[in-house]
């Protein structure tokens, strides 16, 4: 059998036009983009085992995803010095592979992550989003108080049964620690959510900016959002946010290259499936 190279991909995209990350036979995705482009480049089935950290839904942009793949040897060392420049070529436009890292066999993109950390992007002006800002900005129709958006996201951190916030899967916990949530005014007048935890479930990051946002607007106590904790189930009562404001911007991984497997095996033992 030949000797394998497992390769570290930092992949950025824009997701208006992409039904989300995973392969889908009738759709264009980010993983079957991908997918077809190194095929192209060397060869059917060269590339196997592509693993993403976070499998982000229809719309969703990033800036920070991680995904590993396994490479022939041979054929890495034939194509390492051009690799990147090749897939720039070939690639479209709305989606990058900016570094390619040769890493230890038991990386794992996705059970090897730390964090994964998101933000949002909204806008209370009252003319909407700017134009060229339309994809990656939410126009929200009321004006948002700073102060109690993050009062809203206080009730948040830490680590809780998160159902109300999740599509709940078969088998699969929807306990999660958010380390961080909290919301900043840029000076251009964008309201910007950064969320991080060790994962989420599907659709968590969305709901929470959802139930945050009618707070943010007055229309809910800014103690609503950390209320629905108690509930069991996914709360009818959350609208979830629009895809297009939502980016993932940073993966987290072990200093250690030695802790890869240990935190692997840790993930896999707490969760089930981890969505972005």
């Amino acid at each position: 059998m030949d000797e394998l190279i497992r390769l570290r991909l930092d992949v950025s995209y824009n997701g208006t036009d992409f039904s989300g990350w995973a392969a889908q036979p009738t759709r264009r995705t980010v993983a079957g983009v991908l997918v077809e482009t190194l095929d192209l480049v060397l060869g059917a089935g060269t590339a196997t085992g592509l693993t993403v950290a976070g499998r982000t839904d229809a719309g969703v942009h990033a800036t920070g995803q991680v995904c590993h793949l396994d490479l022939p040897a041979d054929v890495w060392r034939e194509h390492e010095g051009r690799l990147l420049r090749r897939l720039a070529r070939l690639l479209p436009t709305d989606v990058r592979v900016r570094a390619m890292t040769e890493v230890p066999a038991d990386f794992d993109a996705r059970f090897s992550a730390t964090f994964r950390r998101y933000e949002y992007r909204v806008t209370d002006a009252p003319f909407g989003a700017e134009p060229l800002r339309r994809h990656e900005v939410l126009a929200w129709p009321k004006p948002l108080d700073l102060a109690a958006l993050n009062a809203a996201a206080g009730g948040l951190v830490g680590e809780h049964d998160f159902a109300a916030y999740c599509r709940r899967k078969e088998n699969a916990t929807t306990l999660r620690e958010v380390t961080r949530l909290d919301w900043r005014r840029d000076p251009d007048g964008i309201l910007v959510a950064t969320v991080q935890a060790d994962a989420f479930c599907q659709a968590m990051v969305r709901s929470l900016v959802g139930a945050m946002l009618v707070a943010g607007d007055g229309r809910r106590p800014v103690e609503w959002p950390g209320s629905l904790l108690t509930q069991q189930v996914r709360s009818s009562e959350v609208t979830v946010a629009p895809a297009r404001g939502l980016t993932l911007v940073a993966v987290g991984y072990p200093a250690d290259p030695a802790d890869y497997a240990r935190r692997a095996d840790l993930t896999r033992r707490l969760r089930v499936p981890i969505e972005g």
